[in-house]
């Protein structure tokens, strides 16, 4: 079944432009069915990996000849955290994207983008993860770019330039690996380094830095986060909650996860290279998010701040580090997407996302409202809301690998996103103002059932935290803390 989450929508985008030539609509049903249906197998895949591993070779060519997709614990969280946003961005889209001309577009780019994302995370295979990742970052800039006005168009070719410069990067490294081993196949890379002579460690060094600055820029982590700040407001909601929940979690972090642990090995050097990353972003995102008026823009900069958590988590290299990483990757796409659906919910209604022209909306939009206060206190990590668990994990297991500093900056950035997000509050749905916004009305359903269904989630996650990590994030570390031994489980020696 693993063809399956890239041919639903690969297929749904070449039949949208067809079908939207003989009716008005069919785009959207399309689409909306091909997420719902990405969902379900999802949530099935849960189940497929109870019996083991499971591989899928194409043609029947087994690796090393062959091109190999592959499902493991790290790939059901994937697969779960980018379907279920797609499908709930999806759902949000019908009212939203009312505002365009194009829809059919539209969702034919967003089609594509879950196919990319999709691929990404099943692929075995380290050319078919180039390719996939490509296909996502091309629409990703085009739906950055949607909107065709001047800050949209300048946005996207920032983006577009630096991602370049990231996929050169990732292309190198590939390329080097394939003149060292001659083979693509991640697990076949994985045992040939392992069985290589000492001078390959010079080839393993070099392609690891290329890796990380490549992937480190798909991830925007400081110091590669030019890009992120500009083209996350840019983008229509639903492509902003898609950018920060799901596309820099999979062609950024998750791709670069594979790669070090599964392939190149994880070491003392790659672990302190990730917690200095990891701090630095915390830091310097925060600090950005929290002097910022526009509303997207200050949620762009708390996106290189969480991922900063992410990164540092992973890069303790312990099983709770790495377990409270993965969780908090699972709760960001949660809590963030819901933020960047609510902004534009506000800016939808009121046409604009500047703070201090906003007020009094707390009457006016309850339902935004109170989703937004759910998300902004996961995101501030107040208990009993997901964002408080995932936190906790990751500086106890600070504290529990001596890394007392790391957990100190951990809970001093929780400080301040509490302090930004209750800025947030105030101005949007809290203060009084002298002349109230006059005929402003509460979002369209289909976009309130999209960020109540998130608020639900991120409250379920927090109070079900303990199956849910038994379930899914302790599969999910497993995979990861395998190491090279990913490469025996692959190929079956």
């Amino acid at each position: 079944m693993l063809p399956i989450f890239v041919i639903i929508p690969l297929g749904c985008a070449f039949l949208i432009p067809i079908a939207s030539k003989w009716r008005k609509g069919s785009a959207q049903i399309l689409a909306n069915l091909a997420g719902g249906l990405l969902l379900l197998f999802s949530i099935k895949s849960i189940f497929w990996l109870k019996t083991g591993i499971k591989l899928y070779y194409l043609g029947g060519w087994k690796p090393p000849f062959g091109i190999a997709m592959a499902l493991d614990g790290m790939t059901v969280l994937m697969l779960i955290v980018v379907n279920l946003i797609g499908c709930l961005a999806l759902v949000y889209s019908i009212d939203y994207i009312k505002r365009y001309t194009s829809p059919a577009l539209y969702y034919t780019l967003f089609s594509l983008l879950l196919a990319g994302l999709n691929g990404v995370v099943v692929s075995a295979d380290l050319f078919n993860l180039f390719v996939f990742l490509e296909i996502t970052s091309i629409a990703s800039y085009a739906l950055v770019a949607f909107g065709t006005e001047a800050e949209e168009l300048e946005a996207s070719f920032k983006y577009l330039v630096l991602g370049s410069v990231a996929s050169i990067l990732i292309l190198l490294a590939i390329g080097m690996l394939l003149g060292s081993v001659s083979t693509l196949n991640m697990a076949d890379i994985s045992r040939s380094l392992a069985a290589s002579s000492s001078s390959s460690k010079d080839i393993i060094l070099y392609c690891t830095a290329l890796f990380i600055m490549g992937f480190g820029l798909k991830t925007a982590l400081v110091p590669f986060h030019a890009w992120l700040p500009d083209a996350h407001p840019a983008a229509p909601a639903p492509m902003s909650a898609m950018l920060s929940g799901v596309v820099i979690k999979t062609i950024g972090v998750y791709a670069l996860c594979r790669v070090v642990f599964n392939i190149l090995g994880f070491t003392q050097m790659i672990s302190s290279i990730f917690i200095w990353l990891g701090i630095i972003s915390m830091l310097v995102g925060v600090l950005l998010a929290i002097g910022q008026w526009d509303f997207k823009r200050l949620l762009a900069y708390h996106s290189i701040s969480q991922i900063g958590y992410v990164i540092f988590g992973i890069g303790l290299g312990t099983p709770l580090g790495i377990m409270g990483g993965l969780f908090h990757l699972f709760n960001h796409s949660l809590f963030k997407s819901l933020l960047f659906l609510n902004a534009g919910s506000v800016e939808y209604s009121t046409g604009t996302r500047q703070l201090e022209k906003l007020g009094g909306l707390s009457k006016q939009m309850p339902v935004t409202s109170a989703t937004s206060l759910i998300a902004s206190l996961s995101i501030a990590g107040i208990p009993p809301f997901c964002g408080f668990w995932s936190k906790l994990v990751i500086i106890i297991a600070a504290f529990q690998a001596n890394n007392i500093a790391g957990g100190v900056v951990c809970v001093l950035v929780g400080i301040i996103t509490l302090a930004s997000f209750l800025k947030i509050q105030k101005y949007v749905f809290i203060r009084k103002v002298e002349e109230a916004m006059a005929g402003v009305k509460e979002a369209p359903l289909y976009m309130l059932f999209s960020m109540a269904v998130l608020a639900v989630l991120c409250v379920a996650a927090g109070l079900l935290f303990l199956p849910f990590m038994d379930t899914i994030i302790k599969p999910a570390s497993d995979a990861l803390l395998e190491g090279l031994n990913y490469a025996g489980l692959i190929l079956g020696t």
